[in-house]
């Protein structure tokens, strides 16, 4: 074998045998009674297991191909290494009979050496289990969304072997990972630290030649040889690599998000003995009081909830995640939060390369039982190997919402004072095995802000706080929409950074007719509630979805509340920019499922009214008002103040207009001022109009914003003036 490494995919058709035990690898030898997948997938994908859970029996066998067969002319011995890329959940694996030891764990490679056990005919059989957590409040699976979720099927189970099957061969030095981050970086030097760990059958003198090679700008190729010496089996080796001239990783709405492709080659004797490359870009992110900077620069996040690309997650594909970020980028957002999953590798990588920012959250979502700490700290520990090349990768957050949630239908108020008591009081999950995640994760990775949960209040001489979580306007937990304003007017450190609200809606009715009936008096309601995610009755807390009259009204009907619901937050906090909120994120993007949710594009990724008025009030220019009262008496004043913000980097010359229109479309008051809106300026007051209404009806309230811009803002408001 005269070129190493080399590896070959084990993807492609295997067999099937669903069983009630497993038999410590010993099955009927003949296919007769197998079924047959493609591989990789969800054991659900085939049409005769749609909705299996369970204990699965998967098996390939192959024959070595000649490429991989060890050489009379190899000068250096060849080891031999089985990988599988991701299996939800527990994976026993077997390679001609042999044990390779349990596995647990969905999104982490797991890799043996089987060099003693190949041959020119092979078998490998994997025993795979991926149960339904009955104890809701007390899971053991550490699969985050996948196993819970008012926002998924919860019929859809995740099992299967969903990330490729590979045989590596390489010389007798293997590299089983490498890590690196950016120290610090300047115009002419950046310094990187690096760990990566080297498996070794013998002492051996060996060569770390690393390349640095530039992905998509013009650059030169860089090259650093270090010199070790190992010492037989696996060792961790730490150092620093100086890049000259380094060229920065931006977000897209700050720069340009250059991309260095990494290789590190271990050489033995002249030979290359193993490689390994990973994308990675140089820049550095940190959070100040919850202000973010990236290379040092101050930047407002905008952003979104983005959950599992599929429900079906082994079906993401390069192409999907690009359309999904193309339409983040579109609608102005910078971050995309990974909500309570760890998800394809697609995703970081496309993440990378269009320059968009990743909040990535550990798979803990709501309540565990105590026994999940161990294996927690191991998966913790290898989501930061797995993930922490990626310059997309902001910062880790250990747990969604550690608080007691089952049903978040149920507001009994039973239910209500657990949740409560959880949030505020005490919560094992956030208290203790959150702050033991976030410690381990500070010592794994070292320079990325590590949230120890999502969703902490601050409580004073208790607990600062984290992110936090509203739906005023949704859950009757929390109240009306505007009863929000004064809570954090009287306590603003509750919006430093605020990483979920929304509203509920429908669909467009054309993918609403792919998953329920057009005609609205056929629709099974009940089916929606259980298989769609729709939450009917809170939904009729806010206003009479019942009494549409076709599913073209119900779609309107929803998404006009959806929108007002986002708005009123949107606005609120961009007035709050920087004073104190560093972030906003909506929930959520899309759709991993058929379903009436939050999402702002649905499943097919065809946008709802949401995701338009959404890009309107993300732009980097913003013109827009807060009202006190969107209704208000014959006679009453209601001040409407003009605020302006500019998010982009740079000073910029516009223009703000101001119309005043009544019922009946006369304008009763105009107003123009032109200025210089400064870069990355905090929201300003540039006019403030009274209203004082003299008759009955509908006033509209019209703003405008032109100038050096890429497009002009125009956002409209009402105020209804009602007798009596």
């Amino acid at each position: 074998m005269r070129n190493l490494p080399a590896v070959w995919s084990l993807d492609g058709v295997w067999t099937l045998l669903p069983v009630d035990t497993f038999r410590q690898g010993f099955y009927p030898a003949d296919d007769d009674t197998w079924l047959t997948q493609e591989i990789p997938a969800h054991w659900q994908q085939h049409p005769l297991l749609e909705r299996y859970t369970g204990c699965m029996v998967y098996r390939r066998r192959f024959t070595l191909p000649e490429a991989m067969a060890d050489a009379s002319d190899q000068s250096l011995p060849i080891r031999y290494f089985l990988r599988f890329n991701g299996v939800f959940y527990w994976a026993q694996p077997y390679f001609n009979g042999v044990d390779l030891g349990r596995h647990e764990g969905y999104f982490e490679p797991y890799e043996r050496e089987v060099t003693a056990w190949i041959a020119p005919e092979n078998e490998i059989l994997v025993e795979v289990e991926c149960p339904d957590e009955a104890n809701k409040s007390g899971k053991r699976l550490i699969t985050g969304v996948f196993s819970h979720w008012d926002c998924m099927d919860p019929l859809a189970n995740p099992g299967g072997i969903w990330l490729p099957v590979e045989l590596a061969a390489t010389g007798p030095v293997r590299l089983r990972e490498v890590f690196l981050h950016t120290e610090a970086a300047g115009e002419s030097l950046a310094e990187l630290r690096f760990r990566t760990v080297v498996d070794s059958d013998a002492a051996r003198d060996v060569t770390l030649r690393w390349t640095f090679a530039p992905v998509n700008f013009a650059g030169a190729v860089q090259t650093i040889e270090q010199r070790r010496a190992l010492a037989a089996g696996a060792h961790e080796i730490a150092g620093v690599l100086l890049v000259n001239d380094p060229h920065l990783w931006w977000p897209h709405d700050m720069g340009s998000p250059d991309l260095y492709a990494v290789t590190l080659e271990v050489v033995c004797d002249g030979v290359v003995s193993d490689a390994r490359t990973v994308r990675f870009g140089i820049r550095t992110f940190e959070l100040h009081d919850w202000i973010p900077y990236l290379n040092g620069t101050r930047f407002f996040v905008k952003g979104n909830n983005y959950p599992p690309t599929d429900v079906r997650i082994a079906t993401t594909t390069r192409e999907r995640c690009i359309e999904d970020l193309r339409l983040a980028r579109e609608c102005h957002m910078n971050m995309l939060r990974v909500h309570g999953h760890v998800g394809h590798p697609a995703l970081y990588d496309a993440a990378d390369e269009m320059g968009v920012l990743l909040w990535q959250d550990f798979p803990l979502h709501w309540l565990y039982r105590r026994e999940v700490l161990p294996e927690a700290r191991r998966q913790a520990r290898a989501m930061v190997r797995l993930l922490g090349n990626h310059p997309s990768v902001a910062l880790w957050c250990m747990h969604n919402e550690p608080v007691y949630v089952v049903d978040t239908r149920d507001e009994r108020v039973t239910t209500r004072m657990r949740t409560y008591a959880s949030m505020f009081v005490f919560s094992w999950n956030r208290d203790v095995i959150d702050s033991e995640l976030k410690r381990v994760v500070e010592r794994e990775d070292g320079r990325r802000p590590v949230v120890r949960s999502s969703n902490e209040f601050p409580i004073p001489g208790i607990r600062a706080g984290t992110s936090t979580h509203f739906y005023y306007g949704w859950y009757k937990i929390y109240g009306r929409l505007e009863e929000w304003e004064p809570l954090i007017r009287r306590f603003p450190q509750l919006v430093r950074f605020v990483t979920e609200f929304g509203a509920q809606s429908f669909p467009n009715v054309e993918s609403c007719v792919r998953f329920m009936d057009a005609d609205i008096g056929r629709i099974d309601w009940q089916r929606l509630i259980e298989r769609h995610q729709f939450q009917a009755d809170i939904m009729a807390h806010w206003y009479d979805w019942r009494a549409a009259h076709s599913l073209e009204e119900l779609v309107q009907m929803s998404q006009e509340y959806q929108v007002k619901v986002n708005r009123h937050y949107i606005d609120r906090l961009r007035l709050r920019k920087y004073r104190p909120t560093g972030g906003i994120m909506p929930f959520m993007f899309h759709d991993a499922n058929p379903s009436v949710s939050w999402s702002i594009i649905d499943y097919w990724r065809v946008p709802k009214r949401s995701y338009a008025a959404m890009r309107l009030a993300f732009s980097p220019q913003y013109v827009f008002t807060v009202l006190e009262k969107e209704a208000i008496a014959l006679n009453e004043a209601l001040d409407l103040p003009v605020y302006v913000v500019n998010d982009a980097h740079r000073d910029l010359a516009v223009t703000a207009i101001a119309r005043l229109f009544g019922p009946d479309a006369a304008v009763l008051a105009s107003v123009e001022r032109s200025f210089t809106l400064p870069a990355d300026c905090m929201a300003m007051e540039v006019e403030r109009l009274r209203l004082i209404p003299s008759e009955p009806g509908t006033y509209r309230l019209e703003l405008t914003l032109e100038g050096d811009l890429a497009e002009t803002i125009v956002n409209v408001y009402a105020v209804h003036a009602l007798t009596g």
